[in-house]
Order: C-alpha cells, then sequence, then structure tokens
C-alpha cells in the first residue's frame, strides 16, 4: 500500500509539472489546475507512503520517478531529444534508486 502511494505521488508530480508545461504554453486555467491538484496530490501519497518507506529512498523514488516520466512526455509530446545517451542516463537514475532500494536495509 505504501509503496503504491509512492508510486502514485511521482505520477502525480509529473501532472504538476505538465501543468506547469501547459501553464507556459498559455493554456492558463488548465495548467494551474493541473499544477494545485497534481502537486496537491503527490504532496499528498509521499507524506503517507512515508509512514513505512525511510526518506532516503521515498525522495529518490519520487524524484525518479518524476525525472524519468517527465523525461520521456517531453520526448513524446514537446520535441526534446531522444538521444540514445538521454535514454542511457535516464536508465541509471531507474538502476541507482533500485539499487539505493536493495541496500537500504543494510548498515
Amino acid at each position: 500500500m505504501y509503496w503504491l502511494a509512492l508510486i502514485m505521488s511521482g505520477l502525480m508530480e509529473v501532472v504538476g509539472v505538465t501543468g506547469i508545461e501547459k501553464f507556459n504554453r498559455g493554456s492558463r486555467r488548465a495548467g494551474l489546475a493541473m499544477l494545485v491538484v497534481g502537486f496537491g496530490l503527490s504532496l499528498a501519497f509521499i507524506s503517507f507512503a512515508m509512514r513505512d518507506i525511510s526518506l532516503g529512498v521515498a525522495y529518490a523514488v519520487f524524484t525518479a520517478i518524476g525525472t524519468v516520466a517527465s523525461a520521456l512526455l517531453g520526448m513524446l509530446f514537446w520535441g526534446e531529444s531522444k538521444s540514445p545517451v538521454r535514454l542511457g542516463f535516464m536508465t541509471l537514475i531507474i538502476a541507482s534508486v533500485v539499487g539505493l532500494k536493495l541496500v537500504s536495509g543494510t548498515q
């Protein structure tokens, strides 16, 4: 349940960031609504998730989801670079978060 909330938190962050993009491109009301709802839900979900998941792991997963998903949206919808190097670095972000999760239980 906590992990699902953490994943939802990262996805809602992407909604908030997409709202910023819409706002900047002229869709002021829709963008502002997405921004407020997305970031509001994101903070609510991460707050719930951190009842069981440590700060370091929770924040790393949260930011990784937001970073990778936002970059993918940029590539798909806003013409951002789809270079193999960029995709490789996104893979490194994911691998780093998985590694952090794997070692988080060790002292």
